[in-house]
């Protein structure tokens, strides 16, 4: 089991860690190169919102990985 906040957490600080913490290693390499892309492109403009869609999304998928795994089970 995945926990959703600290998947959450860990990519709010650096966005794909939290990816990577919930198995999505593809996911997470998109994510550690599209953001330093965008606060470099945007002169930071776009680099925050990058940040929060990282952390919304790796607390989603972890949600989803455990609602599979716990279906799965039973």
């Amino acid at each position: 089991m995945k926990h959703p906040g600290t998947a959450a957490v860990l990519s709010a600080v650096i966005p794909g860690i939290g990816q990577f913490y919930n198995g999505d290693f593809l996911r997470g390499i998109f994510w550690l190169i599209v953001t330093p892309g965008l606060w470099i492109g945007s002169g930071g403009v776009l680099g925050w919102i990058c940040h929060v869609i990282a952390a919304v999304t790796a607390h989603r998928r972890a949600r989803l990985k455990n609602r599979e795994v716990g279906s799965a089970g039973g």
